[in-house]
């Protein structure tokens, strides 16, 4: 029997030692674990967790075009490829619902969700970025999230106002059109295991 369990580099030294991560404060670090005891022993269902022991961030940028013509909610770019999984960039121009008509609206989501196993899930972190083409100064938001078949997407709501993503003193849109940038790091992948 197995008496340690563990992920022998789960954070970057780097990442651990910057103050404004928070994982040390007053050089002091707390760790701790849930540990889940099951009485049956050999149900045959769990889980099985790997993580990316040298992550590779992918990076796709796409275009969109005749964003003034757009004839439903949203618009979507092409599939891309990042660790092994179809991937698309989802853009809401007038915000995703009636309540974020301010904002616009940006996701990534799994191309075909449903080409993932009963069970299986995708830890990804994951970086959303509209290009300013005039000044460089370019809008974007990171996050880690669980992909699955159930929980496809991720993003935000209120990405932009859509005040700024109109502003043509501002360059994130430019002639009907925007650059989007989708950057994805597979961190881990659970699989069921039966």
């Amino acid at each position: 029997m197995k008496a340690e369990w563990g992920i022998d580099q789960f954070i970057p030294l780097r990442d651990f030692n910057v103050v404004s991560k928070g994982y040390l404060v007053d050089d002091t670090c707390a760790f701790g674990a849930e540990v889940f005891v099951c009485k049956e022993r050999n149900t045959g269902k769990g889980e099985c967790l790997v993580m990316m022991k040298d992550a590779i961030t992918y990076k796709h940028l796409y275009e969109f075009d005749n964003l003034s013509k757009l004839d439903s909610e949203f618009c979507d770019s092409k599939p891309f490829n990042a660790g092994n999984y179809k991937w698309k960039i989802k853009v809401y121009p007038n915000g995703k619902d009636a309540e974020f008509g301010n904002y616009l609206s940006l996701y990534l989501t799994l191309a075909d969700p449903s080409a993932l196993s009963h069970g299986s899930k995708i830890y990804a972190q994951i970086t959303l970025r509209i290009l300013d083409q005039k000044l460089g100064k370019h809008h974007f938001g990171k996050a880690n999230y669980w992909f699955s078949a159930s929980c496809h997407e991720n993003g935000a709501s209120r990405f932009m106002p859509i005040s700024n993503f109109t502003n043509q003193n501002l360059g994130y849109q430019m002639k009907d059109s925007c650059l989007v940038e989708a950057e994805v790091t597979i961190l881990g992948v659970v699989d069921a295991v039966s």
